[in-house]
């Protein structure tokens, strides 16, 4: 009888044990914030150093990444194994200053040759074991572990920079690895004392804004096992894109002269004794030979850049967050990949919002997202809306749901165009009436400038009909423009804007530029290889603008501008190039709820 009470007694006291011990908690398919892991003065950090398979710095052995890791107590004490969330970044360890002449000088004409810009050294900051703070507060109490890594060339990891090379996808891949037991981690940047992830489950989530969103992509790309789903926001997914604009060389926006190579300046913050051979044998190598600001044109170099390339192997779930004006890492680079994704069969799903560059998806949409693919909870989230679009007077956290991006109800209306330079002219559905138009390129007028101008030679300006009811636009408008350059070069820049044009202290972003592309006229057949435009001869061009999910309100006009320079984006030759388009060979498509019905009802 003893013996009896004695084992119930020790299956309760056990069972008690059991029942105190912390694991992750969740709530309507959320995971919650748990008290015992809440406490960050019993949080874990510790950092390491894992071995990769490519020697980018050339000293002969194989580079490793450093590495950080935060956890709760209860993975030591308890055993508690738990997911991880992860982030990389070439930035953690410091930048480059904003040197003078760091960009390079965009006056010149059209593929001349450019003298050299001021080369830059990173001061490397930055204190072992924490490499960033990022993601800590927000996953660590709700059941995760988070860790960081300084990519290849920056910070403590060992490499070279490539800016979009495939040792930036393979770095991450190993930290996955090592977590999955795959890959050899050391407690030091050279020794030979080994270090396993013994806390971990082996599922991985990764996200980060801009570089830090490319990141989670470029690991995406190569098919890891492990990294179950990724949350980019705003990413680069492609430097060419984000250096060039259909043939042309077009800078990012707020950063004019950028290109490949002073991002690697930039970023380059890694070991100082390495910093010579990996100047030589990447920035002034690779980088120089491949990235051809002379033509712009699109070529082996940069197609070893886009990930849409390399996206095959992949299987992680895809939630990707951008914003329609951002103009420094443009929307388009979400879409593609998303549009890619959904082909390939991977779940994904696309938030967008009106602002800038950045903005990750509201908290709930990410924590069922990381709960579902992480945890394995079922809460649902593969069946959520595909696309989560935040409409103008909302707020970010209050997205509304629909369908898919772009919006299945929005149907392609194409626009036509009647004179009226150098004022405004008439965008209509009907075709109006032929004619030439002419405008002279200068840079000193802003494309703002241009817009709210009621009387210029500068660019070419086209309106609808005043606006009776709202229109709402979903999706890639595209130009086709047949057009003739008085000079064998020319830049081309293309707005959609909605005018009359609002200033003052109090405008939203969503006020007056709709969407914008850029092109040059000597890729009109090819991308990959441009021709001399035989001055007076006209070309015929077509390519897509920004994608967006805008409703213009009535009351305004939907306005297409065609000009040269882009005083904010392209190179800048000397004032007077002619650029003249052919009214009949031209036209717009926009794609808007409702169709060309819509559009009518809208303007008549």
């Amino acid at each position: 009888m003893k013996k009896s009470i004695l084992i119930l007694l020790l299956a309760f006291v056990v069972q008690v044990t059991a029942q105190e011990k912390a694991i992750p908690i969740f709530k309507d398919g959320e995971a919650q914030i748990v008290a015992a892991f809440n406490d960050d003065s019993k949080w874990i950090r510790s950092d390491l150093w894992v071995e990769t398979a490519f020697d980018t710095d050339g000293d002969g052995r194989l580079d490793r990444m450093h590495v950080d890791v935060t956890r709760p107590e209860q993975t030591e004490s308890e055993g508690l194994k738990l997911p991880v969330v992860y982030e990389s970044s070439p930035y953690y360890a410091g930048t480059a200053g904003d040197t003078p002449g760091l960009f390079w000088d965009v006056k010149h004409e059209i593929g001349a040759k450019e003298k050299q810009r001021t080369r830059v050294e990173v001061e490397r900051r930055g204190k072992r074991p924490i490499i960033s703070n990022s993601q800590i507060k927000t996953w660590v109490p709700r059941g995760y572990i988070v860790m960081h890594s300084s990519s290849p060339g920056t910070g403590l990891s060992d490499g070279s920079p490539t800016v979009g090379g495939d040792n930036e996808s393979l770095a991450p891949k190993a930290v996955i690895d090592w977590l999955n037991g795959r890959a050899k981690g050391y407690t030091s940047r050279e020794g030979n004392e080994t270090v396993t992830a013994f806390w971990s489950t082996g599922k991985v989530g990764m996200t980060g804004t801009s570089y830090n969103g490319t990141i989670p992509l470029a690991a995406a790309t190569t098919g890891v096992k492990g990294l179950e789903a990724i949350i980019p926001v705003a990413p680069n997914t492609s430097y060419y894109h984000y250096y060039r604009s259909n043939g042309l060389v077009r800078s990012p926006g707020g950063y004019l002269g950028e290109d490949i190579d002073v991002l690697y300046d930039f970023i380059h913050s890694g070991k100082e004794a390495n910093r010579a051979h990996n100047n030589k044998v990447t920035r002034d190598t690779e980088l120089a030979n491949g990235m051809d600001r002379a033509s712009g044109d699109y070529n082996d170099f940069w197609a070893g850049r886009d990930y849409l390339n390399d996206m095959e192997p992949m299987k992680a779930a895809l939630l990707m967050s951008h914003g329609f004006n951002d103009w420094n890492v443009m929307p388009e680079h979400s879409y593609r990949i998303y549009k890619r994704a959904k082909e390939m069969g991977i779940p994904s799903q696309i938030f967008y919002h009106q602002n800038g560059h950045g903005g990750p998806p509201p908290m709930k949409m990410m924590n069922r997202w990381f709960t579902h693919y992480l945890h394995g909870v079922e809460n649902n989230v593969e069946n959520d809306a595909k696309a989560w679009i935040v409409r103008e007077n909302d707020q970010r956290d209050a997205p509304t749901a629909y369908a898919d991006y772009p919006n299945p109800e929005a149907k392609p209306v194409t626009l036509h165009l009647e004179a009226g330079a150098p004022k405004a002219g008439k965008l209509s559905v009907n075709i109006i009436s032929k004619g030439k138009e002419t405008l002279v390129d200068n840079y000193s007028f802003s494309g703002e400038a241009l817009a709210q101008a009621e009387y210029t030679n500068h660019r070419l300006l086209y309106l609808s009909p005043i606006l009776k009811e709202d229109i709402h636009i979903s999706g890639l408008t595209s130009i086709t423009i047949k057009a003739a350059s008085s000079k064998p070069a020319i830049n081309l820049s293309v707005w959609l804007v909605s005018l009359p044009w609002n200033d003052g202290r109090r405008i939203k972003i969503t006020d007056n530029i709709i969407t914008r592309g850029w092109a040059d006229l000597q890729n009109h057949k090819s991308l990959t290889k441009s021709k001399p435009l035989k001055p007076g001869k006209f070309y015929e061009m077509t390519f897509d603008l920004q994608p967006d999910d805008q409703i213009i309100e009535k009351g305004q006009q939907i306005g297409l501008m065609i000009f040269s320079s882009d005083n904010n984006y392209t190179v800048l030759p000397k004032p007077g190039t002619e650029l003249t388009v052919d009214l009949n060979g031209t036209s717009i498509i926009i794609p808007i709820v409702g169709g060309k019905e819509a559009f009518i009802k809208a303007t008549e």
